[in-house]
């Protein structure tokens, strides 16, 4: 075996085993997500809950409905932070482009802010995450991953179509979440705002637009998520 042939091999067990060690760092990383020990970066954009003092104060801002209701829409929101995080992470770990990777996990630690946010106006509407919060993450890591390889540009289209797919969703709860419930609205209108953000990063960083058929999937995805989320 030749000089050059023991040091091809060498490097290629160096990139295997890089691989390796990123996978099982993103183990960690889905563990410290799923179990909510995970911390924001910025703080709450609703601020602190205030305890009610006195018996006006002290009134219900929801009725029963409309917090269960509420507490269904944030917990879907909660579980598409579950899936952004996910994404973000599995398309990052394959980008051959050190730059677009770096763009990749700063929007997932971004992400982070979105999911803490939601989990703690979760605890306030006395409810809880989706149960089926760990299915949502291992099928968006994948995608994530499936995604990286397809490329840059087409990895980037990934990001740009899902934020806009966000957006108008997120649009949509802050039409049917309660005019009271300006705590649920102010966390939704600023993850509105960081995944346009998001989206015009990708665009201006060389991102494909992704074909109809793909982005109808992608809406047929997204649909069946919101569906069970909002229950379960």
């Amino acid at each position: 075996m030749t000089i050059h042939t023991t040091m091809q091999n060498q490097s290629s067990f160096s990139r295997r085993m890089s691989v390796v060690d990123g996978l099982l760092s993103e183990v960690g990383r889905a563990i410290q997500v799923l179990d909510g020990s995970v911390h924001a970066g910025r703080p709450n954009p609703a601020g602190k809950r205030r305890v009610p003092t006195t018996p006006v104060a002290a009134r219900p801002e929801l009725t029963a409905a409309e917090q269960k209701h509420a507490a269904g829409l944030m917990r879907v929101n909660h579980v598409g932070e579950i899936c952004a995080q996910a994404l973000y992470r599995g398309q990052a770990l394959l980008c051959g482009d050190a730059a677009i990777q770096k763009l990749f996990v700063k929007a997932a630690n971004e992400e982070v802010d979105h999911l803490v946010w939601c989990r703690q106006r979760l605890v306030e509407l006395e409810s809880r995450p989706s149960l089926l919060n760990p299915l949502w993450y291992a099928g968006s890591f994948s995608l994530g991953l499936l995604a990286s390889r397809a490329g840059t540009a087409k990895n980037l289209g990934f990001m740009a179509e899902t934020e806009r797919q966000v957006e108008e969703h997120l649009d949509e709860h802050l039409k049917e979440l309660p005019q009271t419930d300006e705590r649920s609205r102010t966390i939704v209108a600023q993850m509105r705002d960081d995944e346009i953000g998001h989206r015009t990063t990708a665009e201006t960083n060389g991102a494909d637009k992704l074909g109809p058929i793909l982005r109808l999937a992608m809406r047929g995805m997204s649909k069946v998520m919101t569906v069970t989320a909002y229950r379960i």
